[in-house]
């Protein structure tokens, strides 16, 4: 699911984040949602967003909920802070008390209605998107074996979303699937200047645009960083773009470079990171 404003194995901090990144939801709000994720309605979509009038009944059943308020604003300011960029909220008391069907991805939904409006910009998928495994399936993309490329997605959109929201509901029992998450801005900020020089350039490919709603229009070639100051501007940033034809080396190389700040020195072989 995007956010304007997917089952996964557990997410692994780039670098050395600090703990505000991960949040515990208090006992006491933990238990509430329990009680009313019992009675969520079924969300309506209005198009690829989230209906006006399920994001008003969502507020009203939680509008009591101890906590709440402050949860979400600490959540808010974990994304959009100058530090952080992304943040991990632990459902997993909430998921064995419901499981992890309906009536569970109605309380995420509820939460993130809290931060901006979900959404789907995929015309062909739900508004939570299954990711399980093929043998048949590209090994780099999603539902593959083999490693999927540091990427966020939608680097070839005008208006690509403000979140990402991977919903993590079990670890691989053989042990693979681990995301990196990463705080772009940071990243950026650490760059040579050369290399910030270059990546602000439109020079980038990557990916089709097609069957999308409510991203703006295809944007290629396309530029990493934009014109903002690096702690205030939005990163795009796919390792999937450095093996596209004609892409020449003074380019691949300062894509390198900010691989290596997203990733923390790690490979830049585990699946996808956020930007806020």
């Amino acid at each position: 699911m995007k956010t304007a404003g997917t089952p996964a194995a557990a997410p692994a901090p780039a670098a050395s984040a600090g703990q505000a990144t991960i949040i515990d939801l208090p006992g006491e709000l933990e238990e509430a949602l329990i009680e009313r994720g019992a009675v969520l309605p079924a969300w309506a979509l209005e198009g690829s967003f989230l209906a006006g009038s399920t994001i008003g009944q969502y507020r009203a059943q939680l509008a009591s909920a101890p906590l709440l308020d402050e949860t979400i604003s600490g959540l808010v300011r974990t994304l959009n802070g100058a530090t952080g960029g992304y943040a991990v909220v632990r459902l997993g008391n909430i998921a064995r008390a419901l499981g992890t069907g309906e009536q569970f991805l109605r309380v995420a939904t509820a939460i993130l209605a809290e931060v901006a409006v979900p959404f789907q910009p995929f015309n062909r998928w739900p508004l939570w998107k299954e990711i399980g495994t093929s043998l048949n399936a590209n090994p780099g993309r999603s539902t593959g074996t083999g490693y999927n490329a540091f990427h966020m997605d939608l680097v070839n959109a005008t208006r690509p979303p403000d979140y990402t929201t991977l919903l993590c509901i079990r670890p691989d029992a053989l042990g693979g699937g681990p995301s990196i998450l990463s705080d772009a801005r940071a990243a950026a900020s650490r760059l040579s200047p050369p290399g910030r020089a270059l990546l602000a350039q439109k020079a980038y490919r990557y990916g089709s645009f097609y069957e999308l709603s409510d991203v703006g229009e295809e944007y290629t070639p396309f530029a990493v960083l934009d014109s903002d100051p690096a702690d205030a501007g939005f990163v795009r940033f796919t390792a999937k773009m450095l093996t596209e034809p004609g892409l020449d080396e003074a380019h691949a190389s300062a894509a390198r470079e900010l691989a290596s700040h997203l990733t923390g020195g790690r490979p830049h072989t585990c699946s996808s990171a956020a930007t806020s």
